[in-house]
């Protein structure tokens, strides 16, 4: 790196694009809520083929309990509502015609606190990804010393200016944290 606002927008990007994967993580951990994405891997027997749910159908949340599925072809509902039931989520949907309602059951006290864990897992992951990227950092402005580019009052400042990058991004992950903890454990 040739100087250090080059070495600190790269961390910023990297911290930033770490948290921004952790919200990935954590949008794919249930919380007991009705989500469309919760039947995107299910496939149907359709035409003599087997097909995406979202492609004979509309998936919806009428409400944070429930989704619906709403068949374009009447003929299909039979065979959406066998896909879901035989599927692994443990759903039990309810046909009246085209339209497919489908309860969703609330998490058990031990799934919700199993759920807390992996999200403590993916946030103490981002936590040392972030840390690595301080540590490049800093290794970076280490090397602009050696090299003479930078006073040794320069190196301190950019040693803290990096630091408190890194804390800002520990705190966004840490509230991250904190949000999912009380959506899982929310009843």
């Amino acid at each position: 790196m040739s100087d250090f606002n080059e070495i600190k927008n790269d961390s910023k990007t990297r911290m930033e694009k770490t948290i921004e994967s952790l919200k990935g993580e954590f949008g794919g951990l249930r919380a007991g809520r009705a989500h469309v994405s919760l039947l995107d891997g299910i496939m149907v027997e359709a035409y003599g083929s087997m097909t995406p749910l979202s492609q004979v159908g509309t998936v919806s949340t009428p409400d944070a309990r429930t989704l619906s599925v709403s068949v374009w072809d009447r003929s299909l509902a039979k065979a959406v509502e066998k896909a879901i039931m035989e599927s692994d989520l443990g759903l039990n949907p309810s046909s009246d015609g085209q339209l497919i309602r489908i309860p969703i059951p609330p998490l058990s006290e031990e799934r919700r606190k199993e759920l807390v864990k992996v999200a403590g897992k993916y946030s103490e992951a981002s936590k040392v990804a972030i840390r690595n990227i301080r540590r490049d950092a800093l290794d970076g402005v280490k090397a602009l010393k050696k090299d003479g580019q930078i006073s040794e009052d320069d190196e301190k400042r950019y040693e803290n200016e990096i630091q408190k990058l890194t804390d800002e991004s520990i705190k966004k992950i840490e509230d991250l944290l904190a949000q999912k903890e009380k959506d899982i454990l929310q009843v």
